[in-house]
């Protein structure tokens, strides 16, 4: 005796609830952790305020090398790898320390004073957002990146684009019209609402959905990065050189030549190419980065996505290389930033919002999916019990009389 195919929409309905009580709890936690960090710098800053300022007056600020070396003699050991400065005579900066080069971790960072190059004291919330971070990134299971974590977020957001497909193909009406599709029908009692808010909500964030699970994946399949960094700029990711295209190698840095050499860069780069910037990150030298790099932002833009770099030979201070966001090509700006259009930024403020609050939205689907599956379970159980017989009245048969019974 043959088994009964199930119809394909069956199918699709069946795979829709298993992934929706699996992976759908999974993706409701990466929700509420991504949107955490979509406003991870404004928090910070929020909660460092005491720390992100200081009284300019009529004082100098200190030269970098002279800066990082004061850093370098109150950090305990640790060396200064990043500076970000700002045109800000108020702003204090921004610390960070090379990674331990056994261990491969990075020390806390910290805020500073440009002019003496005081320690304020360490970011607030860093540890936290790390800590958001890597649940984000994959469950705060041990191995990190190389470990199980890493696999169940990546089939986690595989299984996204599957909701957004099989959803799209359940909730397909026969007759189109935009109330249909867009506008939920919350009048309507019992499982129809739940469904209804549930759909309707997925239809009107699917295509936010869709780019966050697209770029997701490049951090859980370096094959799929590889790809799309192909079909958007031409070359694959992985394996790129990390100077710049027209650069030169710089030569090791003698350990006597690495402060005045990052001095001339930056005089050169406020001459130059830094004239108006607003923020500069500044990256000092060393074993990874023989190049001094600077990635700067022009006033008044905030956007990451609109960085410009420029190179400087770590030796000599010369300047090897620039590139201005405006100039590069829409494709190779996505590849670059791709965080940043993972988190909607890319697009500008507004979007970031949107996506934000898309991310807070997949608690809500994970909530009425669970609702809908009990509910319907529910109705199930009740159509599969037998109806019970009814009592009916019992009727005496009218007794006839006996012919003869008289006599």
């Amino acid at each position: 005796m043959s088994l009964p195919i199930p119809a394909p929409r069956t199918v699709l309905f069946r795979l829709h609830w298993a992934l929706g009580l699996t992976a759908g709890f999974v993706l409701a936690l990466m929700g509420v952790t991504g949107s955490l960090m979509s406003y991870e710098e404004a928090i910070t800053a929020f909660v460092n305020r005491d720390r992100t300022r200081v009284e300019a007056r009529d004082r100098v600020p200190l030269a970098p090398s002279a800066l990082a070396a004061r850093i370098d003699a109150q950090a305990g050991g640790r060396t200064v790898n990043v500076l970000t400065l700002s045109d800000d005579p108020e702003a204090s900066v921004f610390v960070r320390f090379a990674r331990d080069p056994e261990t491969r971790a990075r020390p806390p960072s910290l805020y500073a004073d440009p002019y003496d190059g005081a320690v304020l004291g360490p970011v607030r919330l860093e540890a936290a957002f790390s800590t958001v971070r890597d649940l984000h990134r994959w469950l705060l299971i041990p191995g990190g990146s190389k470990g199980w974590g890493r696999t169940i977020t990546g089939a986690c957001t595989l299984a996204l684009i599957v909701f957004l497909a099989t959803g799209l193909y359940l909730r397909w009406p026969k007759i189109h019209r935009w109330r249909i599709w867009l506008k939920p029908t919350l009048s309507r009692p019992g499982r129809p609402r739940w469904w209804s808010l549930h759909a309707v909500a997925g239809t009107w964030l699917l295509p936010i959905y869709l780019v966050i699970a697209l770029t997701g994946l490049t951090w859980s399949y370096p094959s799929f990065k590889d790809g799309v960094s192909w079909l958007l700029a031409g070359t694959p990711e992985r394996g790129k050189p990390t100077r710049m295209a027209g650069s030169r190698e710089a030569p090791p840095v003698p350990e006597a030549s690495a402060g005045p050499a990052l001095d001339r860069a930056w005089a050169a780069f406020r001459a130059g190419e830094g004239h108006a910037a607003g923020l500069a990150i500044l990256t000092l030298p060393g074993a990874d980065t023989q190049a001094i790099r600077i990635r700067w932002l022009p006033r008044g833009v905030d956007a990451l996505s609109a960085r410009n770099e420029a190179r400087y030979d770590a030796a000599t201070g010369t300047p090897l290389s620039t590139a201005h966001a405006a100039d590069t090509p829409l494709g190779r700006r996505i590849v670059e930033n791709i965080l940043e259009v993972h988190r909607g930024r890319f697009f500008g403020s507004l979007f970031a919002l949107l996506f934000c609050l898309a991310a807070l939205s997949l608690p809500g689907f994970a909530a009425t999916g669970l609702v809908l599956y009990i509910l319907r379970r529910r109705a199930s159980r009740r159509r599969a019990q037998p109806r019970a017989a009814t009592p009916t009245r019992e009727t005496r048969p009218r007794e006839q009389p006996v012919v003869g019974a008289d006599r």
